[in-house]
């Protein structure tokens, strides 16, 4: 039996200041949400169980054994994702189940990646080499966009990296705006919260886990590699030369990937502000590791 619209939906709280930071829109999903999943539950015949409290851009809850039912918050391209699952159809992706307009019926997984980043980074590199996939249609996403972002951003808050941190930013997205290789459709936001672990070993499921909420779409592949880069904060502030480590991160990538350690690295730059300035403007203090790391690392 489905969930009835009497069942108060619990939604983790970055997916509320995410939804509330879409303003009217973000508040009419997050009242219709119950009512929503209700219904796909009774259309699916879905047993729903807890919810995930991990993610910041969709309800997730366990529906039965073996799947999970994902409602996906506006600011989020739900059609982007379904479009880049069945192009993978399991394929270094989670496999799509079903899908109802903004919602998808997912295969369930396990625990996310938690290795350290010795062993995280090239796995994360050979996964997004098994995930990526031929550019599908256009336009190009490029480096000019997170330009447009940060430049925003960056004065909206009040200014809260330095000239220094921001002046590199848009130096460096300005030298992106090349593809560093042929464009693939990339993830998007290939961090290891997005790479969870397979249940039941499958074809397209060699390493043993796989990647979800893709954002799918077309770009540099070494983008994917700078959002990896752009993690590891804590690892970073604990470093007595943070530089270093930091290159030395960029420099698995590089080899495990066969992509430029030049582009990477500046793709994880522009990635750490852009990142740092857009969790400022709706979460305040979770923005404040990657503004402090890329001051460490402006050269």
């Amino acid at each position: 039996m489905g969930l009835d619209h009497r069942v108060v939906v619990e939604v983790p709280e970055l997916v509320r200041l995410k939804a509330l930071n879409q303003g009217v829109e973000g508040e009419r999903w997050l009242a219709s949400l119950p009512s929503v999943v209700a219904d796909l539950a009774s259309e699916w015949s879905l047993t729903l169980g807890r919810p995930f409290t991990e993610g910041s851009g969709s309800y997730c809850v366990r529906a039965g054994a073996g799947a999970v039912l994902k409602v996906v918050a506006p600011g989020h391209d739900a059609a982007a994702q379904i479009r880049t699952l069945r192009a993978a159809d399991g394929r270094g992706y989670v496999r799509l189940l079903a899908s109802s307009g903004e919602a998808l019926l997912l295969e369930a997984l396990g625990s996310p990646l938690s290795l350290g980043p010795e062993s995280c980074l090239p796995l994360l590199a050979r996964l997004l080499r098994r995930a990526w996939l031929p550019p599908t249609e256009p336009p190009l996403a490029n480096a000019g966009m997170l330009a447009e972002l940060v430049e925003s951003l960056w004065h909206k808050n009040g200014r809260p990296c330095s000239q220094e941190a921001y002046s590199q930013a848009m130096r460096y997205a300005e030298r992106r705006s090349v593809p560093s290789a042929p464009p693939v459709l990339v993830h998007g936001d290939p961090h290891p919260g997005n790479v969870l672990q397979v249940l039941t070993p499958r074809p397209g499921t060699e390493s043993g886990y796989v990647f979800v909420d893709p954002s799918g779409f077309v770009a540099d592949p070494a983008y994917d590699l700078g959002i990896v880069l752009r993690d590891w904060c804590s690892e970073l502030l604990a470093a007595p030369d943070p530089v270093a480590l930091a290159r030395r991160y960029c420099a698995v990538l590089a080899s495990s990937s066969g992509l430029s350690a030049t582009a990477i690295w500046e793709w994880g730059f522009i990635e750490r502000v852009s990142t740092g300035l857009f969790l400022t403007d709706f979460a305040g203090p979770a923005g404040e590791p990657f503004l402090r790391t890329a001051e460490l690392l402006v050269r």
